[in-house]
């Protein structure tokens, strides 16, 4: 777990090694959600870039073949 503190711009710092983890680099724009008091930072990725970063995931069964019309 790593702490950082906010600023009085409320800005934050993400720890270098949080940022290698998630491949975070410059310039590298953010999703911010809020959810239940907690909030998550999603780096915004293209799906192209995305493809493969979850493995095993899969869209076999997605959805009902009878929910499509």
């Amino acid at each position: 777990m790593e702490t950082v503190k906010v600023s009085k711009k409320y800005q934050v710092v993400i720890p270098e090694k949080l940022r290698r983890e998630a491949g975070i680099k410059p310039g590298d724009k953010m999703v911010a959600i809020s959810k239940h008091k907690i909030l998550h930072y999603i780096p915004l990725r293209s799906l192209k870039e995305s493809k493969g970063t979850i493995p095993r995931l899969t869209t076999e069964e997605l959805r009902d073949e009878n929910d499509r019309e």
